[in-house]
Parts: structure tokens; sequence; C-alpha cells
């Protein structure tokens, strides 16, 4: 099995920074790219960022120039610092790995439980 587990979500002022971490654990052989989706309320869940295992990074342009994601490849973590936060970054955020398994040939996808981030205007 592979587990990620998040951490860092909180209630913050409009204006204000979080950090968020994920450590992922399990049977993991390799894991490819690492990041953050959101899903607000009534909404779909959308990608934040990607961190490839190469260190490329992709960003949703809501938060371009205000979020930076990181990665420990050794600690099989992930990182989102997000600062300048907004009430619309009002939010569960899912960490998300693909991730192959030992002795598996292939990659999957695999996602936390979420951390909730609320910021207030």
């Amino acid at each position: 099995q592979v587990q990620l587990v998040e951490s860092g979500g909180a209630m913050v002022q409009a204006g204000g920074s979080l950090r968020l971490s994920c450590a992922a654990s399990g049977s993991i052989f390799s894991i490819d790219d690492m990041g953050w989706d959101r899903q607000a309320p009534g909404k779909q869940r959308d990608l934040v960022a990607r961190v490839s295992s190469g260190g490329t990074t992709t960003y949703a342009d809501s938060v371009k120039g205000r979020f930076t994601i990181s990665r420990d490849g050794a600690k099989k973590m992930v990182y989102l610092q997000m600062n300048s936060l907004k009430a619309e970054d009002t939010a569960v955020y899912y960490c998300t790995a693909n991730v192959r398994r030992w002795g598996s040939l292939g990659y999957s996808d695999y996602w936390g439980q979420g951390t909730q981030v609320t910021v207030s205007s």
C-alpha cells in the first residue's frame, strides 16, 4: 500500500501565508510527479501545482507567483508554500503522487485524505 499524509492546513487571514507538507510512505519503489490539487465546496477538484522527479514545476494560473511547490526526494515529501493567500484559495488541499510500487511495472496515482485551508477576508 501507499499512504500520503498531508499537514499544515489552517485558517489564515487574507494576505497571509501557509506551508503544506505531505509525506509518502509504504511500498514505494519510485515516485515520478508529486503535487497538490484542491477542491472548494461545490466545485470540482483542480490541479494546483506539480513537481516532477527532475524538478520541473507546473502551476495553475490562479496561483502563479504566489505558491511554490518543492520536494525532497530522499524523504519522499512534497511541500506547498502559499503566500498572499486570498479568500478564493479556501479549499481542501490534496497531496498526490505518481508511484511505482515494489513488484509493479507501471505507475499509479495516489491521493491523501486532504487538509483544510480556510482564508478569511
